[in-house]
């Protein structure tokens, strides 16, 4: 059996659309980290952070990566910082393989732009956040990934095909 294919990438990076699309084409099954995480609270994440902190995200992160791990051939979307944690990737190891969706700054922040996030770099705005993140922890990303796909540029159902292609000629 397939083990789990984790999409991990910058927040804007298309991770939980092209996780469930992906997932529909090859009739597995799906979970997303953050709609997780809200399921769980009963509201939504930012509130948890804003109320918490960003340590009790992370330790709630944590507890749903182990669970996560113990699935089978599922599309797992992580949330736009999962990877930049050394214990959620220990907790993942040797239960699937990582592809990390690439997105230039730009269109990243294009993307994010109405989104209302809470901050991981208090003072900044929302652009000054996912740039001085990406500076700050790319080879953390690069490092996670077993495969990086450029997810800009193209037709959604494209890439949904093409990365469905992928995960199937690595028998993933």
């Amino acid at each position: 059996m397939a083990g789990n294919v984790y999409f991990a990438g910058m927040i804007g990076s298309g991770k939980t659309t092209l996780g469930r699309r992906v997932s529909e084409l090859l009739g597995r099954g799906f979970v997303d980290l953050d709609e997780e995480m809200d399921t769980r609270l009963g509201y939504s994440f930012h509130k948890l952070v804003k109320e918490q902190g960003w340590l009790a995200f992370r330790e709630l992160e944590y507890v749903i990566c182990k669970e996560f791990a113990r699935l089978r051939s599922a599309i797992v979307c992580l949330g736009g910082g999962t990877v930049r944690y050394e214990w959620n990737l220990d907790a993942l190891a040797e239960s699937g393989h990582v592809i990390l969706l690439e997105v230039s700054l730009d269109e990243l922040v294009r993307r994010v732009t109405a989104a209302e996030r809470p901050r991981v770099n208090p003072g900044t705005d929302l652009a000054g956040d996912v740039r001085m993140i990406w500076s700050t922890h790319k080879d953390k990303y690069y490092r996670a990934a077993d495969l990086v796909y450029r997810a800009e540029g193209k037709r959604v159902e494209e890439e949904t095909v093409e990365l469905a292609c992928l995960i199937s000629e690595r028998g993933w």
